[in-house]
């Protein structure tokens, strides 16, 4: 059973995507925080660092970007493997970019010159040089998919067959190629007149998102709380019950899906046998350490431990999908002296990598029998999405941010759209404040319209982000009791 719960109907976008009741990915859109991933840029090249075969580009954004050898359209098509970038790519030089990566920690993001451009059938490469198809397509069509796109291609270009190609006819397949080709062209000639870097194309990467995962569910529902949403979900996928929520409490709260934030934001995570593990996030790498914790199991120590850690794997996968959790992933077991134990333990481990669809690389185990691994990282993790680092701990701990607060408190005030009340008065941080009406209270008026009643605050200084809903009442009042508004 498969279930997608989208909430849209509120500034910050999200969706939990369920597998037997099991939730297996939650995803958030800012506006704030917005993924660049997929998007083109038009770039100036700032600094080239022969010694990393790499060179840092000017987007317009507020890091620079990174751009390795192996990402030059110049490079790819010179088939000089050997040569340094200096030979591809020179200070000062113009260029359009893609971002494969998000910016995180210190580090900008990551581009590639190689420019995707992606239709309802194709991704278009103007440099790519090869044809793919996507795996789920039968050996059959893909032949034929293959030689077709080496028909149609040039020698530069390069052509991927998306999953929808099973049954499309061959004149829909040139057509959409045609209209990619243009949309690459167009993006030719409005560089030309660009003078400073700057975004050139938006990927809206929350509803494609959401489009990819809905293609994929066999069976199901989907749950949406915005009517356009419902319609256009509907229109793309006929196979799947598309249902609109339109009950007073928020969606993710009438599914329990807070609840389900809060335990991905843990540090430690319970396992149903009374074992545990524990999460350590950092820049650099994230650490996971298995322990029995209550769990004794009813035969020797040497099959206690081996249950232990294959519980752990199930739920450690899950966990690394669930809090987007990219880059070196290290994980302590406890000690496995059976070689016969570990063999197993590294089947389990295989197969749960085949159901992550981020790309994930087994390096194997350390002497100290620490399991190695990789996953690929194209956007924050959860925790950095949802959290700041605390003042008071000095990024020891973690705490809400404002931004996150003054969202669970719009979501709340929006369950109170339909009462009588003309206004209410919330205790809060000026944190919270401005977060919730943004620059110059920018969206006070709008979200005021959408309540059909005044807000007003009493603002208390703390350290920790909060908000209280104090009262709802008459204007007169709500606006007798305070002198912020």
């Amino acid at each position: 059973m498969e279930r997608l719960i989208i909430n849209y109907a509120a500034r910050e976008k999200r969706f939990a995507y369920l597998r037997d009741h099991r939730v297996e990915r939650l995803v958030f859109d800012r506006p704030e925080h917005q993924s660049l991933v997929g998007n083109i840029y038009f770039g100036i090249v700032t600094k080239v660092l022969p010694g990393m075969n790499a060179a840092f580009v000017n987007i317009g954004e507020e890091k620079n970007a990174y751009l390795h050898r192996d990402l030059i359209p110049a490079f790819v098509s010179s088939g000089e493997k050997s040569k340094n970038i200096t030979a591809f790519v020179h200070q000062g030089e113009k260029l359009l970019v893609q971002v494969v990566k998000d910016a995180s920690g210190t580090k900008g993001p990551k581009v590639s010159g190689i420019i995707e451009i992606e239709g309802n059938h194709l991704i278009y490469m103007p440099f790519g040089r090869y044809v793919g198809v996507s795996k789920k397509i039968p050996d059959e069509r893909k032949t034929f998919l293959r030689q077709l796109g080496s028909r149609l291609k040039t020698m530069e270009e390069g052509l991927i067959f998306r999953t929808s190609n099973i049954n499309t006819e061959e004149h829909e397949i040139k057509e959409e190629l045609d209209e990619l080709r243009g949309q690459y062209q167009e993006l030719l000639r409005k560089a030309k007149s660009y003078k400073k870097p700057g975004m050139m194309l938006r990927k809206s990467p929350f509803i494609g998102q959401v489009e990819e995962l809905a293609a994929k569910m066999a069976s199901g529902e989907i749950v949406v709380d915005d009517v356009i949403l419902k319609k256009l979900l509907e229109e793309n996928h006929p196979n799947i019950k598309v249902t609109y929520y339109n009950g007073k409490e928020n969606i993710f709260s009438a599914y329990k899906m807070e609840t389900e934030i809060d335990k991905a934001l843990k540090r430690i995570v319970w396992l149903e046998n009374g074992s545990y593990l524990v999460f350590d996030e950092t820049e650099a790498l994230t650490i996971i350490d298995v322990n029995t914790g209550k769990f004794s199991g009813k035969a020797d120590y040497e099959d206690t431990v081996f249950k232990t850690n294959q519980l752990a794997v199930k739920e450690i996968f899950r966990q690394l999908r669930l809090r987007d959790i990219g880059g070196i992933v290290l994980i302590d077991f406890i000690d496995i002296h059976r070689e016969r134990d570990r063999q197993l333990l590294l089947q389990t481990i295989e197969a749960e990598v085949v159901k992550d669809e981020k790309r994930t690389n087994i390096v194997g185990f350390t002497p100290l029998g620490i399991l190695q691994l990789t996953r690929k990282r194209t956007k924050a993790a959860l925790s950095q999405t949802l959290e700041v680092k605390c003042p008071v701990c000095e990024g020891t701990g973690r705490i809400l941010s404002a931004e996150t607060v003054a969202f669970r408190l719009e979501r709340e005030l929006l369950e109170h759209r339909h009462t009588d009340a003309e206004a209410v008065l919330v205790e809060t941080t000026n944190e919270v404040k401005e977060a919730l009406f943004g620059p110059d209270e920018a969206f006070r008026a709008e979200l005021e319209g959408m309540l059909h009643f005044t807000i007003y605050f009493s603002i208390k200084p703390s350290l920790e982000p909060y908000y209280l809903i104090k009262q709802f009442g008459k204007e007169s009042e709500i606006a007798s009791k305070v002198f912020d508004t």
